[in-house]
């Protein structure tokens, strides 16, 4: 049997080999040493598209030779993922190509020099962490923690409970997760406020200033408090750097074709591991397609990762990307087709691109109504991207990915994905079709009704609760229940960017479309087939 162990992999390495299994190139012992003595990189957030995507740019590196220490991996709330997934097989794990045609490409990926949990309560790992932080050599801190990562608000606008009592309490003391890391960054501060950049690779609109606000709001509290020097945020206003970036990279859970395909391969513990409250197995699936474009805003010196594919540019060029990508030519079409295919009880991506209403709608909100309003960045060109996504990407059949996966905290995207679009119309917002078309499936879905009248449960979303307590007097047969309900929704300027859509003019026509979408079951199949067209598949 082939195990993820470095000194089984050292041992087999023949075996590994000859089950067609591409190995790391370079002596993982020295790595691991270099970084212990000398971190450069450490990253939050050590989930799948970390494994498939962010660790691979390093093991590039170190591949070439242009990098000598390792990446740190890095969780704020689910130590269990460092417990079960990380630490008893030596930080290896697999990543896994899933190519549109042909066979997986398979690599075993020994880039992570060393894993921790950003927990107070674990002793040892919060002293490393301070080594880490403290250590002149530190270049980057990057994150993939979601869009809700970042908040340190609630549905009503106020303060999270840990927030406010990290906010109360002081640096000393800090439990949430921006806390605990602004509360490392005053432990560089105070170490000789040498610079680093945090740089945040989730896909937020302006994500650098997520990171920035988030650390900027500790700090000024802390400051007028007594809790911290005043210098401390001209620190983090003047020293750190929060770049921009756009990545895109689709990571399905790990699949059961996968994992038996490695089962077949001889590699052990194929077992999906249940880690905390998420699933995880010692492999990453992925398609091939990626993208990571980074505001070159680098205070104490980067890897070359210009090398393994990144592409570093202005802040300006990484705006137009993530508008592209983020709001244009991905994510909406994505989201749209997420909402719409649990109603219509999909459970593949790459089976809801063959259905002719769900593909016509991903077709004219990118193609009719977003690409009017994009500009083009030149280091990716738009239509391009959004052509390759629906015609190659999508329609991908070895990428399992799935429709609940995607509509997983919707409300924290939806102002992200459609916001930047609807702002670059203004007031003939109104005269849109298929954004508030996806809109009002969007709110017809929290309603846990699927299209033949079953009850589902709707992905975790921090604000479902909320949401759906605002469309409790819904009810399905009875369009008459929504007139005026969905307003609260639609001007909640938090989830829409700070936009205002009943100010826009949508609420009428996202409305239309909503009590249309309720007026009993099968009404969302005849919704589509009225407004996009095509005949029942």
């Amino acid at each position: 049997m082939l195990r993820l162990k470095r000194s089984a992999v050292r041992m087999q390495r023949d075996a590994w080999q000859e089950k067609g299994f591409t190995l790391y190139q370079f002596d993982d012992q020295a790595v691991r040493e270099e970084t212990l003595a000398r971190p450069q990189w450490l990253h939050i957030g050590c989930g799948n598209l970390f494994r498939s995507y962010v660790a691979v740019l390093q093991q590039r590196l170190l591949n070439q030779g242009l990098a000598k220490t390792g990446i740190i991996a890095a969780t704020t709330h689910n130590a269990a993922v460092i417990d079960d997934v990380y630490t008893p097989y030596d930080n290896l794990f697999i990543n896994v190509i899933m190519e549109k045609d042909g066979p997986y490409k398979t690599e075993v990926i020994g880039s992570v020099a060393e894993a921790v949990a950003v927990k107070r309560e674990r002793t040892a790992d919060w002293q490393r962490l301070l080594q880490i932080f403290t250590a002149p050599t530190l270049q980057l801190v990057s994150f993939t923690i979601t869009e809700k990562g970042y908040n340190l608000t609630g549905f009503d606008g106020a303060y999270l409970d840990d927030v406010r009592a990290d906010l109360a309490n002081g640096p000393a003391k800090t439990v949430s997760s921006m806390g605990m890391l602004a509360s490392l960054a005053y432990a560089r501060y105070q170490a000789g406020a040498v610079p680093t950049a945090f740089v945040s690779m989730d896909n937020c609109s302006h994500n650098g200033d997520r990171v920035r606000k988030a650390f900027l709001t500790f700090a000024e509290t802390w400051a007028k408090q007594g809790q911290v020097e005043a210098g401390f945020v001209s620190y983090v206003t003047d020293t750190l750097s929060f770049p921009y970036s756009m990545i895109d990279k689709i990571v399905p859970s790990p699949s059961v074709t996968v994992q038996e395909e490695l089962r077949h391969k001889d590699v052990a513990d194929m077992d999906f591991i249940q880690a905390g409250h998420s699933t995880y197995a010692l492999f990453a699936n992925a398609a091939p397609q990626e993208y990571l474009v980074i505001e070159d805003s680098f205070p104490n010196g980067r890897p070359p990762l210009e090398k393994a594919g990144v592409i570093f540019t202005d802040r300006e060029t990484v705006n137009q990307c993530e508008r592209m990508k983020v709001g244009t030519c991905l994510n909406p079409l994505h989201t749209a087709l997420a909402v719409y295919g649990c109603l219509l009880g999909y459970v593949k991506i790459a089976d809801e691109i063959q259905d002719p209403q769900l593909r016509g709608l991903a077709e004219k909100i990118g193609y009719d109504e977003g690409l009017p309003v994009v500009a083009d960045p030149g280091v990716i060109h738009p239509k391009d991207f959004l052509k390759e996504f629906l015609e190659e990407r999508l329609p991908n059949q070895n990428v399992p990915d799935t429709p609940q996966r995607i509509a997983t905290d919707t409300s924290q995207k939806v102002g992200v994905r459609y916001g930047g679009t609807l702002q670059a119309y203004g007031q003939k917002a109104k005269d849109l079709k298929y954004i508030p078309l996806a809109i009002a499936g969007w709110c017809r879905y929290l309603l846990g009704i699927d299209d033949q009248g079953n009850a589902f449960k709707p992905s975790p979303d921090p604000l479902l609760a909320d949401l759906q307590h605002v469309l409790a007097p819904v009810k399905l047969g009875q369009p008459d229940t929504a007139t005026g309900v969905l307003q609260p929704i639609l001007s909640h300027t938090s989830i829409w960017g700070g936009l205002d859509l009943t100010a826009l003019g949508l609420e009428p026509v996202v409305e239309t479309y909503f009590k249309e979408l309720i007026a009993g079951p099968g009404a969302v199949r005849e919704v589509l087939i009225k407004y996009v067209g095509g005949s029942i598949k």
